[in-house]
């Protein structure tokens, strides 16, 4: 999808401030665009449609829910594995993303769980018992410096 031929500057700048604060009333938006109400909803809804805007979510501290440890696993997958696995992993406790990487014939895991015990449980227990699954490399985050779901609009915009 050519992003440039489906929306405008209007639907940018709304856009810009959905993600900036999703919660932001439809009036406000429609004040800060100069348009009326009725219209930038109507816009919203054509970008939930056509799935430019794929959701709304809360972003939470993982502390309070017993999820402070942030971990990058790597799965080496056999070359012919099973068709349900990438599901199969998105079902692990504490996951969070799942990528199917180039380089090594596998999956790269974003795992947030309560401590090195939790993450070995689970790299033991639901991980590498999978079928098709070769291998492990895990990566454990000390220290978080950046970390969003924001798209740089800064970059398509005209």
């Amino acid at each position: 999808m050519d992003i440039k031929r489906t929306i405008d500057d209007i639907d940018y700048q709304i856009l810009q401030i959905l993600q900036e604060k999703a919660r932001i009333p439809n009036a406000e938006v429609a004040r800060q665009v100069g348009m009326a109400p009725s219209a930038v909803l109507e816009r919203i809804r054509k970008l939930e449609d056509r799935k430019i805007i794929q959701g709304y979510e809360v972003r939470l501290n993982p502390q309070p829910f017993n999820q402070g440890l942030t971990a990058f696993v790597q799965v080496t997958v056999q070359s012919s594995r099973r068709s349900d696995l990438p599901e199969a992993l998105s079902q692990v406790t504490g996951v969070q993303d799942v990528h199917q990487v180039a380089g090594d014939d596998g999956y790269m895991l974003k795992l947030r769980v309560a401590d090195n015990a939790e993450l070995g449980r689970v790299l033991v227990d639901e991980i590498c018992p999978l079928s098709g699954v070769l291998q492990t490399k895990t990566h454990i985050v000390l220290n978080t410096i950046k970390e969003t779901r924001k798209i740089d609009l800064n970059r398509f915009s005209s």
